[in-house]
């Protein structure tokens, strides 16, 4: 049997055997570049101000063409969203599968609080990324902060308090990534000091050791019965 012979029974290069091997190669390959693609944006995103960080930058940074880059991601934020989920699915699971007060079982004050506590450390690692993919109104549409409402929503509902819809998106505002870098950055104040604050707002919500024995509050309307 010559080599073309060889080449077209099925096994061969040029049969199945061979397309299999291509397939795996190409599918390397994609692995390979959405890796240095994440890689060189979050170093540009640690390096620079996220929301000026170009498509044109990462495709330069990560070594890969431009039509690569664009076939895996739009624009820059979808990049930094696709970082940014990986360390919120963690905190995710935590929420609803971990250990109180962060997961079920503690009274709602106590989960808010340790659910701003999380966070702050969450913003405190990865602000970078959180500027580039949820800044501005991109934040309302990503479905983390979708995740998140749902979250503080139930608290509030589990806590008995009056129109929580009303309320869940005020409770989550100071979260947002720009409120963040500005009180770590512009006023100094450090990532204890805003969680202090945080936990404190959690009291005014909920009232500091008012909740019945199945973790809601005992009053109405998130007052503090002080």
């Amino acid at each position: 049997m010559d080599d073309g012979e060889e080449s077209r029974l099925p096994g061969g290069p040029s049969g199945v055997g061979g397309r299999a091997a291509g397939r795996v190669h190409r599918r390397a390959d994609a692995v390979r570049n959405r890796a240095q693609i994440l890689a060189a944006a979050e170093q540009l995103f640690a390096e620079q101000d996220p929301r000026a960080v170009t498509m044109d930058q990462i495709a330069r940074a990560a070594g890969v063409g431009r039509a690569t880059l664009y076939r895996r991601f739009p624009d820059p934020s979808s990049v930094a969203v696709t970082l940014l989920e990986e360390h919120e699915r963690t905190l995710q699971e935590k929420l609803t599968y971990g250990p109180p007060p962060l997961g079920p079982g503690a009274p709602p004050r106590e989960r808010l609080a340790a659910f701003y506590a999380a966070s702050a450390e969450l913003l405190e690692r990865h602000l970078p990324l959180a500027l580039g993919a949820e800044g501005g109104a991109g934040r309302f549409r990503s479905g983390a902060y979708r995740f998140w409402r749902a979250h503080v929503r139930s608290l509030l509902l589990d806590a008995g308090c009056e129109d929580p819809d009303a309320s869940v998106d005020l409770l989550l505002s100071p979260l947002a990534p720009e409120v963040y870098q500005y009180q770590r950055h512009r006023l100094g104040l450090d990532q204890q000091r805003i969680v202090r604050g945080l936990t404190l707002l959690a009291d005014r919500v909920f009232g500091h050791g008012e909740h019945d024995e199945h973790g809601g509050r005992s009053g109405h309307g998130g007052q503090s019965g002080h």
